[in-house]
C-alpha cells in the first residue's frame, strides 16, 4: 500500500474526513492543506485506520473534537 492511500480507512472515518476538509476550505484554507489538516484529525481522534485482528478495536477519542467545538463564551467543566 502507498503512502496516503486512504483503503485501510473505514467509511465514517472517509466522511468524517471529508466533513472537516469542507470546514477548512470555507475557513479559506487551501485545498491541499485542508486534507492533510483534516486526515491528521481523523488519525487523532481514531488512532489510524481499520486495524485486522481480534481485540484491535480502540474506542475513539472524542476529546480534541469536544475541546476545539466549544463556543467562546462557555467556560469549562472542572
Amino acid at each position: 500500500m502507498a503512502r496516503g492511500s486512504k483503503s485501510k480507512y473505514t467509511g465514517k472515518q472517509k466522511r468524517k474526513a471529508e466533513h472537516i476538509e469542507e470546514g477548512y476550505e470555507k475557513r479559506g484554507v487551501r485545498r491541499k492543506e485542508a486534507a492533510r489538516r483534516a486526515w491528521a484529525t481523523v488519525n487523532k481522534s481514531s488512532g489510524g485506520g481499520k486495524k485486522s485482528g481480534s481485540g484491535r478495536g480502540k474506542k475513539e477519542s472524542k476529546a480534541s473534537s469536544r475541546k476545539g467545538g466549544r463556543k467562546g463564551g462557555r467556560k469549562k467543566k472542572r
